[in-house]
């Protein structure tokens, strides 16, 4: 099969790696464009654009898919489908329209269940026990087609948002691929989601990772895991950044003491919560690297 494969973030490379492995032809890949990172603000290309020029596969980084030249070029690669995996971007209608059978698209839940750009982290944040990964028709809304198949996943007591995303990148690459021959059939029908079900995320930002003592400690467990490893969970220490990492859930019992308050340093460091105490294992301030809690302390 021929196939136009949109995606950005490292959830969309085992979706690209698996559709080459079983043999499918990819004329294109498109993901977004480079962006500045780091304190020096240098021009980096999203890991899908990367692992799609190590397989030396036609890259494209197109701003806008609203173009009316973006939409031919897409055009002229003659797809028979569009796979779209973690894009980053709504194709609008006049993109949908181009391929024989449409456009499929892997998402990282359990639909309807978080419908938008951070299902991941949405499952972690809410304490859900379990998510999965779903493969969609895709129509113009955000994450609104029929579901061809969902593939659940249990979440891990400990796990973060970048194993969790890992895991289900695989999970999903394989429902992908073991999907294919049956929707070029016609034999795989989509089943409408339940609107009444459905919930939605929005696109992390990195002022999400900031600490509010007066929070419950599970809360803030729940965001160390979820904003693992982007944007992290940080506070301030006379006015300078601190990320914490390897948060644990140390009590649910109040301390007596204000909330942000350290209660024990050591191997760990504990503060005191809205309700609850925190540990971290590893403290960073900006600029430095990052120091366990002893040598930090």
């Amino acid at each position: 099969m021929k196939i136009v494969f949109f995606g950005s973030p490292s959830f969309a490379v085992p979706s690209l790696e698996a559709l080459v492995d079983a043999g499918h032809q990819i004329p294109l890949v498109v993901s977004q464009p480079a962006k500045p990172v780091g304190r020096k603000n240098r021009l980096a290309d999203p890991p899908l654009a990367l692992r799609a020029r190590e397989l030396s596969l036609v890259r494209f980084q197109p701003g806008s898919l609203r173009n009316e030249e973006v939409v031919a070029f897409l055009a002229a690669s003659q797809a028979d489908l569009f796979v779209v995996v973690a894009y980053g971007k709504i194709l609008p209608e006049s993109v949908l329209a181009l391929p024989r059978l449409g456009a499929v698209n892997v998402h990282g839940s359990a639909l309807p269940r978080w419908r938008g750009a951070s299902p991941v982290q949405a499952a972690l944040l809410a304490g859900d026990e379990e998510t999965g990964v779903s493969l969609m028709k895709m129509d113009v809304g955000m994450d609104t087609g029929p579901v061809y198949s969902t593939v659940p996943a249990v979440i891990s007591p400990r796990e973060n948002a970048e194993d969790l995303g890992r895991r289900l990148g695989k999970m999903g690459a394989r429902l992908l691929v073991d999907s294919l021959a049956s929707i070029e059939r016609g034999t795989l029908v989509p089943i409408a989601q339940d609107e009444s079900l459905a919930t939605s995320c929005p696109k992390i930002r990195r002022e999400d990772g900031r600490i509010d003592w007066t929070q419950g400690a599970v809360r803030l467990e729940r965001m160390g895991r979820a904003y693992a490893p982007w944007p992290g969970l940080f506070a301030e220490r006379g006015g300078v950044r601190v990320k914490l990492s390897g948060v644990a859930l140390v009590s649910t019992e109040s301390a007596t003491v204000p909330p942000g308050t350290v209660v024990a340093a050591g191997e760990s460091v504990h503060w005191a919560c809205g309700t609850g105490v925190l540990s971290a294992a590893v403290l960073q301030t900006d600029g430095r690297r990052a120091l366990p809690a002893a040598e930090f302390v």
